[in-house]
C-alpha cells in the first residue's frame, strides 16, 4: 500500500479541524496562540515519525536501500559488491647519459603531472629487463630506456588516464632522469554501482535452481567487473554450448577464462558439454580526413580525433557490430574545432565490421590526416 505522505501545514491543519470538531464550540486556533502551538509541537513530531517511517521502508527494500544499506540487503543471501579495479599499463623510464647500469626497482612510484594519480612498478617476470634477484629492471650500460608495468595506487577508474600524462618520479633513481606512457592505462573501475548490484541481484534470484542462460551470464558476470560475454548454445554441437568472454582488451589472461569457467561449472546444465574461450579480435583500421576552424593547431585536434575513434571502437561490447557511418559522427563529437570529415573508410572500405557472438572489434590503425 502507497504510504500517504503529510506535509507539516497538512498536519497542523487536519489537528486542527479534529480539535475544532471535538469542541463544539469556536477556538482560538490564530498564530501564536497557545492552542495552535501545541499542535504545531505535535505536527513537528508527526513529522519526525514520518520521515522515521520512510528511512525504515527504504532501507528494508533492494529497490530503495543505498550504500551500506544495499550491502546489509544482498549480504542476507550471500551476495556481495564487485570491489574496485586498479588501473594498469606501461611507463618508459629513460636517461640523457646510458653510462653506467640501473635499477628500476618494483614498487618505484611515478605520477601524472598534475600529481593526481600515482602508479606503482609491478613485477613482469616475463620482461627481458626483469630480475628476479634485484626485484627490479636493470638498465645496463649503453641502454636509455626501459619499459615496465604500472598499476594505479588506488583502484577506481580515475587511474585510466591518457597517454604522455605520466612524466613524475616520485623519488629519485639514480641513472634515470625520465619517465613518459606512450600509451594510456585501463582497466580501473569503480566499485560496482548501487544500480549494477541490484540488477545482479536480480539476475541471481533468476539463475537460482536453474541451469539456463540466466544462471551461466549472471555467474560469468560475478567473476569481475567489466566483462561482456556471449552464450551461443548448440555449438559447436547439439546438448554444447559456447561462453565466449572478453575483459574489453580483446585478449583476456589465461587465469580469468579459467575463473569464468570454474563459475560456469557450478551452474551448467548436468551433462551438458560447455566451453569458454577468449573472443575472435577484428582489427578495424580506421582513415579520415578531418578540416579544422581557424586558429586551431591541426595537429592537436588530429591526436584528439584519433584517441576518440580508438576508445569508441575499444568500448564496443562482445558481439557488437561497428557502424562505418558511426566513425565521422564520434570524430565530429571529438573536438568542437572539428569543421569537416571527409574520406573515412574502415579498413579499406565502406562496410561495417559484424564479428558475430563470439568475436569483438577492437581498434588497429587510426590515420586522421
Amino acid at each position: 500500500m502507497q504510504l500517504q505522505l503529510r506535509t507539516f501545514d497538512t498536519i497542523v491543519g487536519s489537528a486542527a479541524a479534529a480539535v475544532q470538531g471535538a469542541a463544539q464550540q469556536v477556538l482560538d486556533l490564530a498564530v501564536g496562540s497557545v492552542l495552535r502551538a501545541v499542535l504545531e509541537a505535535n505536527a513537528g513530531l508527526a513529522l519526525w515519525l514520518q520521515w522515521l517511517i520512510l528511512l525504515v521502508l527504504q532501507t528494508t527494500r533492494a529497490a530503495t536501500s543505498q550504500g551500506a544499506d544495499l550491502d546489509s540487503w544482498v549480504a542476507d543471501f550471500s551476495l556481495t559488491r564487485l570491489p574496485a579495479s586498479a588501473a594498469a599499463g606501461n611507463v618508459t623510464f629513460a636517461r640523457f647519459a646510458a653510462v653506467a647500469a640501473a635499477l628500476v626497482p618494483v614498487g618505484t612510484l611515478v605520477r601524472t603531472s598534475d600529481g593526481a594519480q600515482s602508479f606503482a612498478v609491478s613485477a613482469d617476470p616475463t620482461n627481458a629487463a626483469f630480475s628476479a634477484t634485484l626485484n627490479g629492471y636493470q638498465l645496463a650500460a649503453g641502454t636509455a630506456a626501459v619499459t615496465v608495468p604500472v598499476t594505479a595506487s588506488v583502484a577506481g577508474s580515475a587511474g585510466n588516464v591518457q597517454a604522455n600524462t605520466i612524466s613524475l618520479i616520485v623519488a629519485g633513481l639514480p641513472g634515470v632522469d625520465t619517465v613518459g606512457n606512450t600509451t594510456p592505462t585501463a582497466g580501473g573501475q569503480n566499485a560496482e554501482s548501487d544500480t549494477a548490484l541490484r540488477a545482479r541481484f536480480a539476475a541471481y534470484i533468476d539463475s537460482r535452481a536453474r541451469a539456463t542462460t540466466t544462471a551461466v551470464g549472471y555467474a560469468v558476470s560475478s567473476v569481475q567487473q567489466g566483462l561482456s560475454y556471449t552464450v551461443q548454445e548448440n555449438v559447436p554441437q547439439m546438448g554444447s554450448f559456447v561462453v565466449t568472454v572478453d575483459d574489453g582488451s580483446g585478449a583476456p589472461p589465461a587465469a580469468l577464462l579459467s575463473g569464468v569457467g570454474s563459475a560456469v561449472s557450478g551452474v551448467r546444465p548436468l551433462g551438458s558439454l560447455w566451453t569458454v574461450v577468449a573472443p575472435t579480435v577484428i582489427s578495424a583500421n580506421v582513415a579520415m580526413a578531418i578540416a579544422t576552424v581557424a586558429g586551431a593547431v591541426h595537429a592537436d585536434v588530429t591526436q584528439q580525433v584519433a584517441a576518440a575513434v580508438s576508445a569508441y571502437i575499444n568500448a564496443l561490447p562482445l558481439g557488437t557490430a561497428l557502424p562505418w557511418s558511426r566513425l565521422a559522427q564520434v570524430a565530429y563529437g571529438a573536438s568542437a574545432q572539428v569543421l569537416n570529415v571527409t574520406g573515412v573508410t574502415l579498413n579499406g572500405g565502406t562496410a561495417d565490421i559484424t564479428p558475430g557472438p563470439g568475436g569483438v572489434v577492437m581498434a588497429g590503425s587510426v590515420t586522421v590526416q
